[in-house]
């Protein structure tokens, strides 16, 4: 050590004292483990001793020690009880080790008999009295603890506001809490965000946030049409917050309209502004086959998840926008499983960690959406159970509702913006100059056009052509529209023409005003029209044929032959409807065989007619 601290005066940053404060704390750690009363760090032992020693061979001794080993060797005396303590001594002299924990043992129990609780000061005075090599020149008058009030707080060190503050300990808990609580809390933290992370891939929570499209646009349709009729559906299912809040929430929102109208986009947008978890059950995934709510029951991997998830939203309980999309892909007894969930009761059995669950979710802050197609996969008209829709406030998304006829063709417009590469200009530029810019396209008044933004003339023109031909556009795919829905809402039995499965929405209108440039004329636009329309109709699993002749005759694209085509299907299917169903398929043709007979009778019968009676 004193060759060491020689070297550590020449050279003040050399490391050379760490290997041998490693060999003293090994040494220490090997006498430790010997003495069942002794505990502590060895290299803090081993660091004090290096400190210690490198300047003498003096230990400092605490003034507390020192006070309290004369009080004991007094007691010895007055209690003349220094005989029998030296005689007793003497058997121990061979061993340092039994003699320390014998003169310990007395100075313990003088400590308990005169309520002396500081085990530091015992340990040294049991040192001081078995050793009277010690000086009084060593003793140190440093005060190592202090009394500390004024304080705050419910810690358990706390007593009546003051704490009792001792330098060392605190040192040693400093210490212990650097080397070993520190570290460890930090593995801590990273095993819980570690074992966090893996159970949200588990859970698949990314899923859960509601996610609006960069694309989706907040129109005036969705601002004085659908966010009023969403809320008050809403406001049915979750109510009101504060002390008169409904406990009988019930309800449910139902969204039947054609595909590429925004309905999961829209109501993604409402989770997201309402702060709900959203958590979307994908219909085309549970398919016709699953009639259980238990994800154990599913025959795929893919069914299965989507049943956890629905089971998840259950055990969550709040804040949770249910969301069934596509729900003519999924069979009406599984749909028919949420009619208690959206009645007064508001329960539902469901399945979790594989355990049977009843969830009450009365006055529980969660709303069920169902969105989906009038037709299935399979061209089916679809039908959603009779008794989930009593107590369904129900929409279609496109069609027009109320008085909001200029908003719903307004709103195709809106939302083709950023698909067209003239109008793109439009997105970042005020609102308001969208609108005026419409206004003069549509009405040729230049008077009222005050923009706000700094539009150049040639931009003004070429934004106007192309809007002028975004309304052909748009009272083409209106038309189209109209007739799907009315179509959709039909029943077989009652039709006088084929299925008409063409659709007229945000989507169609997004494509076709991609294809839009202001040079284009009106062959060019009706050509880009129904080259559009005759792409669409070639995915239709059934009637595609029908479907388009019906499309070009709606919008005056029809020849004559065209026409002569259509009126024939349209007999043709007249017939077929008349006997559809009646004894089956072979029973049916049989009797349109004879009903084709028949009406060739009456022809030779009005034709023999005509010849008695003179006539040409």
């Amino acid at each position: 050590i004193k060759s060491i601290s020689l070297l550590l005066s020449v050279f003040p940053l050399s490391d050379e004292m760490n290997d041998l404060i490693a060999k003293i704390s090994d040494k220490i750690d090997g006498f430790i483990k010997g003495c069942d009363f002794l505990e502590g760090e060895s290299m803090n032992s081993a660091k004090y001793l290096f400190e210690e020693l490198r300047s003498n061979s003096r230990f400092v001794i605490d003034h507390k020690a020192w006070e309290f080993k004369d009080a004991f060797n007094k007691f010895l005396v007055n209690g003349k009880y220094k005989e029998v303590y030296l005689a007793s001594l003497k058997k121990f002299s061979e061993s340092n080790l039994d003699k320390f924990i014998f003169v310990k043992r007395w100075v313990d129990s003088y400590a308990d008999s005169v309520s002396y609780k500081n085990v530091g000061v015992c340990f040294e005075t049991a040192l001081l009295v078995m050793d009277n090599s010690y000086e009084v020149s060593q003793v140190s008058n440093v005060e190592t603890s202090a009394l500390v009030s004024g304080l705050v707080g419910e810690h358990p060190k706390f007593v009546n506001g003051e704490l009792q503050l001792n330098f060392i300990e605190f040192i040693e808990d400093l210490n212990e809490f650097e080397t070993v609580e520190l570290p460890n809390y930090k593995l801590f933290l990273s095993l819980k965000k570690e074992v966090v992370s893996d159970f949200k891939k588990t859970l698949k929570l990314e899923e859960f946030k509601p996610r609006v499209l960069s694309s989706f646009v907040r129109n005036r349709l969705i601002n004085e049409v659908y966010l009023p009729i969403i809320g008050d559906n809403l406001a049915k299912q979750i109510g009101e917050a504060g002390e008169g809040k409904r406990t009988d929430l019930m309800g449910m929102l139902l969204l039947i309209s054609p595909p590429g109208y925004g309905k999961t986009t829209l109501m993604e947008y409402v989770a997201s502004r309402l702060g709900l978890i959203f958590m979307k059950i994908n219909g085309p995934a549970l398919g016709h086959s699953i009639t259980s709510i238990d994800p154990d029951l599913a025959n795929n991997s893919a069914t299965r998840d989507e049943l956890k998830k629905l089971n998840l939203a259950f055990e969550m309980g709040d804040n949770v926008m249910i969301y069934l999309d596509d729900i003519q892909h999924c069979n009406p007894e599984f749909l028919q499983k949420f009619i208690s969930l959206c009645d007064g009761q508001r329960k539902i059995e469901g399945v979790y960690n594989g355990k049977s669950k009843t969830y009450d979710l009365r006055g529980k802050k969660v709303c069920v959406v169902m969105a989906g197609n009038p037709y299935t996969e399979s061209g089916d008209k679809f039908q959603i159970p009779d008794m989930l829709t009593n107590r369904a406030d129900t929409y279609n998304l496109g069609d027009i509702i109320g008085g909001s006829e200029r908003a719903f063709k307004l709103s195709y417009i809106e939302n083709c913006l950023t698909s067209n590469s003239i109008l793109s200009k439009l997105s970042s530029k005020s609102q308001k100059d969208l609108y005026s810019l419409i206004e003069f396209a549509e009405t040729g008044i230049s008077e009222n056009l005050n923009l706000e933004s700094n539009i150049t003339s040639d931009d003004i023109t070429e934004i106007i052509s192309v809007l002028k031909k975004m309304f052909i556009v748009r009272d083409v795919i209106l038309k189209v529209n109209q007739k799907y829905i009315e179509s959709a809402a039909q029943s077989n039995e009652y039709r006088l023409e084929p299925v008409f499965k063409l659709q007229g929405s945000y989507r169609d209108m997004n494509k076709i005003s991609a294809k839009i440039v202001p040079i284009m004329n009106d062959d060019e636009l009706d050509r880009v029209i129904l080259s559009h329309y005759e792409s669409e109709s070639q995915t239709l699993t059934s009637n595609a044929e029908s479907n388009l002749l019906k499309f070009k005759i709606l919008n005056g694209y029809q020849s004559e032959e065209e026409l002569k085509r259509w009126n024939f299907i349209v007999d043709q299917f007249k017939k077929n409807n008349k006997y559809s169903g009646v004894g089956g398929d072979h029973m049916g043709k049989i009797l349109l065989e004879m009903d084709e007979f028949n009406l060739g009778l009456k022809s030779l019968k009005e034709v023999i007619k005509n010849g008695l009676n003179g006539v040409n």
